[in-house]
């Protein structure tokens, strides 16, 4: 037989949910071979376990309750082979593991060569590497098929070690995050394994979020030519169906919904709305509360909330003080009402008066300054929180990544919450997402003068960020060269930015690291996000 039906089961498996993934592997596994007439059916790395499990892969009791899933799996595995990942313990050491499962038995078990410790990942901290594991090439309805997991197809000598022993199909089952800018380096690794073995390859991904994490699947086949096929439909779960041939080593696709919004920000909008849905839905919220200021980032913040939970599981909620102006509040109710959400108001002068007058005696004598704007920010964070625990549900912060960077947040105020949707983004890129979401639906669901007005936080009378802050474009273009390209203040400074400029914005990066060490996760979308790629000591001497 040269023709060889393949299914990627391109679906997500939540981390640590071992007894409801092995209940969903299995059904799969059957509705693979009796429905869709697979051969062969591959499943994410350690979709077992979910991905990345991090310090349960400590706990022995884990380790031993996923090995007996596997084997309660391969029990009912017949009339079709399954490639499943999870966590192998062999002894004291553990790999990342995937198993090959034919005729109710373990037939192979494949240990990652290659566990990256860069970046999210910290493998090496959970997995060791087995100087013993050979090549991983099996027999599938006459058909030689090899198997690597994610990072070691970056390594030419994988790949050629499994095509000098006869292997016409690579498989290989991934968990790579969502990055910006990422899938045509991708697809040329693809296209050069390819070219370089005369192996086709079939690339699947996981897909689903884990905490600041979001798997956008977007699995690709590539021909034993070079040939690479568009990849699968990005953020949503899909049986992927092709057919392999073994004489051409070419693949024909027949269920493979192919990506249609693959703009830059078609694709961040969908990572950051499946990372707040799944986010939410796994942790068991099925509502939200969003403080709405009238300004661009609360009103992102209320698009990407509606888009992930529906209006009716969103609540706005206005905050106004004796600095809010009437425009702001305006535009608030404006928002709400363009998305079908519930809008409460609850002014917090009360609250501040009386904070203003338990604390007046040990204020005497000192101007007021940044101490009593904070105040504002923590009553509206303190009734934003009690809101959510007295009817349920999980506050969103609505705080971007140039604040983040720069300690333009309030700790204990605008930073409360539980998740933080666009955290790993920049304003400018805010601007961006809110115009792009604006041309999708054909109504603007921001509202135009949201996006035309100068943001301020109003904590003082005739506020805006840029009082305290160098305009935006300027501001982000430093960041985005110290933080997402590590670049040093000489550096940054020969590309034409003022020396004191400079030297000002990354002071206020490095004294603002212990805000960010205490703030809600959130969707990565960029190189470097803040808490899961970028990890800074608070107490430091460098500069």
């Amino acid at each position: 037989m040269t023709r060889l039906r393949i299914a990627l089961a391109q679906f997500d498996f939540p981390v640590g949910a071992v007894i409801r993934n092995v209940r969903r592997i299995v059904a799969l596994i059957e509705e693979a071979r009796d429905v869709q007439h697979a051969d062969l059916v591959v499943f994410p790395e350690l979709a077992l376990s979910g991905y990345a499990p991090e310090d349960l892969l400590l706990r022995p009791s884990f380790l031993a309750g996923c090995e007996r899933a596997l084997a309660q799996i391969a029990q009912q595995v017949h009339g079709i082979t399954a490639i499943v990942g999870w966590p192998h313990a062999c002894g004291a050491a553990v790999y990342n593991a995937a198993s090959v499962l034919s005729d109710g038995v373990v037939a192979h078990t494949y240990h990652k060569r290659e566990p990256p410790n860069v970046a999210v990942f910290g493998e090496r901290r959970y997995f060791d590497t087995d100087p013993d594991t050979g090549v991983c090439v099996f027999d599938v309805a006459g058909v030689a098929v090899g198997l690597l997991i994610d990072k070691d197809l970056w390594f030419a000598e994988s790949g050629v070690a499994a095509a000098r022993v006869g292997a016409r199909l690579l498989v290989v089952p991934n968990a790579s995050p969502f990055e910006r800018d990422k899938y045509a380096q991708r697809d040329a690794l693809l296209a050069a394994r390819a070219a370089e073995t005369g192996m086709a390859v079939a690339y699947l991904n996981a897909v689903g979020a884990q905490d600041a994490l979001v798997f956008d699947g977007a699995s690709v086949l590539a021909d034993g030519n070079g040939h690479v096929h568009p990849a699968a439909r990005a953020f949503e779960d899909h049986w992927l169906i092709a057919d392999f041939d073994a004489i051409t080593r070419r693949f024909t696709p027949l269920n493979w919904p192919v990506e249609t919004h693959a703009s830059r920000d078609a694709l961040a909008w969908r990572a950051i709305v499946r990372g707040t849905r799944d986010y939410c839905v796994k942790n068991g919220f099925g509502k939200v509360w969003v403080g709405l200021s009238g300004g661009i980032d609360s009103a992102l913040v209320l698009c990407i909330a509606v888009d992930a939970l529906g209006a009716d599981n969103v609540t706005g909620v206005r905050l106004p003080s004796r600095y809010t102006s009437v425009l702001s509040n305006d535009l608030a109710s404006e928002q709400a009402r363009a998305l079908g959400v519930q809008l409460l108001t609850v002014p917090i002068e009360a609250p501040f008066k009386g904070f203003m007058e338990a604390l007046a005696p040990m204020f005497a004598g000192h101007p007021v300054d940044a101490a009593e704007e904070n105040l504002q920010s923590r009553c509206r964070g303190a009734i934003l929180m009690a809101l959510a625990n007295k009817h349920g549900g999980l506050l969103l912060t609505t705080g971007n990544k140039s604040e983040y960077a720069v300690g333009y947040a309030t700790i204990y105020g605008d930073m409360c919450g539980g998740y933080a949707p666009i955290k790993d983004l920049y304003k400018t890129e805010v601007y961006a997402l809110a115009n792009w979401r604006n041309t999708v639906g054909g109504a603007a669901v921001v509202p135009h003068a949201v996006i035309e007005r100068a943001p301020s936080a109003e904590l003082r009378e005739n506020q805006t960020d840029q009082d305290s802050l160098p305009p935006y474009d300027i501001l982000d273009a430093i960041l985005f060269r110290h933080i997402d390209q590590e670049q040093s203040c000489e550096d940054i400074v020969r590309a034409g930015f003022a020396p004191e400029l400079v030297e000002r914005v990354l002071h206020l990066v490095r004294i603002s690291e212990w805000k960010r060490q205490q703030a809600a996760p959130g969707p990565k979308v960029s190189r470097r996000a803040f808490g899961c790629e970028r990890r800074y000591p608070i107490t430091s001497g460098w500069r």
